[in-house]
Order: structure tokens, then sequence, then C-alpha cells
């Protein structure tokens, strides 16, 4: 999601594209090097997605995050309260997650993944430019409109997620998440620093594919999978 964040905004900002990247097959089909790069992964996220929404319910796992009961919208604005006065919720997030992390959960991956995926594939290449009314019903400017605020929404949920992972029991929430440690009883593994340090290599991981991340590196790859021009 860095990854996908930072090529979007620069594609988003980019005036003059210093390389260009078009299909082996397609020559006159010419978009920016960073373009490429933000809709390759694009399509490893959307294929990491379908592969945990399909996972999710032959588990049973949505029971998890897809609310059942209008009761979660009371119980969501309790829990809210205790976030806002630091009187943590006291679900362990092993056994089940609390209404504003179910809400939370539920939108990000049923309403802001699909609006992220449709409005992107809008503005793609691969939408049908001739498609004269496909194109009046679904006009590129309401993609436009929508696909920058989803971007602001999953920024701001990756901060809170992070500042509550390490505000409510880092090396606990540490462990769940990256070393697949957990326990009905919330005070297990709260010694364990396997997930701390997992943890640790993911953000290097992170920090060297954004050092990474310019012509010089992408250009190699993506001549992989078509021609790289200069300006």
């Amino acid at each position: 999601m860095v990854l996908i964040i930072r090529s979007g905004l620069q594609v988003r900002t980019e005036k003059r594209p210093t390389a260009f990247w078009s299909p082996r097959g397609n020559p006159k089909r010419k978009i920016s090097l960073n373009l490429w790069f933000h809709q390759s992964l694009d399509i490893l996220w959307i294929v990491n997605g379908v592969i945990f929404v399909v996972l999710l319910f032959v588990s049973g796992q949505w029971m998890r995050i897809v609310p059942t009961s209008w009761e979660v919208f009371p119980n969501a604005l309790s829990a809210v309260l205790q976030y806002i006065s630091l009187d943590w919720p006291t679900e362990n997030g092993w056994v089940n997650y609390n209404s504003v992390q179910q809400l939370a959960y539920f939108t990000t991956v049923f309403i802001a993944a699909p609006l992220a995926i449709a409005t992107g594939v809008r503005m793609s290449g691969i939408w049908p430019k001739d498609a004269k009314t496909l194109n009046r019903l679904y006009p590129v400017e309401w993609a436009r409109a929508v696909h920058f605020p989803t971007m602001i929404y999953f920024c701001l949920f990756i901060f809170v997620h992070v500042v509550l992972v390490f505000a409510t029991g880092a090396l606990r929430n540490l462990n769940h998440m990256y070393a697949a440690q957990g326990s009905a009883d919330p005070n297990a593994y709260a010694d364990n620093w396997a997930g701390f340090w997992i943890f640790s290599v993911s953000i290097l991981v992170i920090a060297g594919a954004w050092a990474a991340a310019r012509p010089l590196v992408l250009a190699p790859i993506a001549r992989l999978f078509g021609t790289v021009s200069g300006r």
C-alpha cells in the first residue's frame, strides 16, 4: 500500500515523465513508467485481495469483519468513547474485534477497496475509450473525484491503525499480526519480541523499496514486460 500510494501521487503530480513504457504488441500505447509501476502494483494488490476475500469466506472468518446486527453502531459509539478517554476496549483481537474495528475493516475490505479498483480501472488504459454509452454512464471525472479521496481514506486508516497497534499493546499486537501468535489470554506473548523483529524487517524492506522505486531500477523490470523509452 505504501508503494501504491507513493506511485499514485507521483502519477498525479508529474508534469513531464522522464521515461515511458509501452506493451510489445501495441507500441502506440505509451504510458509513463510511474503509471506502469502504479498499475503493476495495483494488479498484485488485487490478486492478493481476491485471495484474501476467498479465504475469508471459505474459512468462515468473514463473520469477524461483517456486521450481522444493527447493535454494531451503538456498540461502536461506546468503543469510540473508550478510545477517546484512553480506556482501551478490552476485546482481544485474536478472538474477536470490537465494533469500531469491525466497521473499519468492513469498510476497508468491502467498500474502499472495490471503490479504488472500480475508479482505477476507469482511469486506466484497459478501459474501452470508444464505448460512448459506457463512458457517458460512467464519466472519467467521477472516477477521478472518488479515487483520490479513497486514497486519503487508506492513508488515514493506516495511520490510525498503526498508532493504535502501538498504543494498545505493541508487543502483543505485533505478535498477533506478524508472528501468528495469540491466545484468549490478553497477556499471552506480551513479552515476546518475535513479532516486533519481523515488523522491523518489514519496515526496512518497505524503506528499501521506496528508495529503489526510481527509473534506474524500474526500467530493467519494466523491459521484461514491454518497451521502455525516454522522453
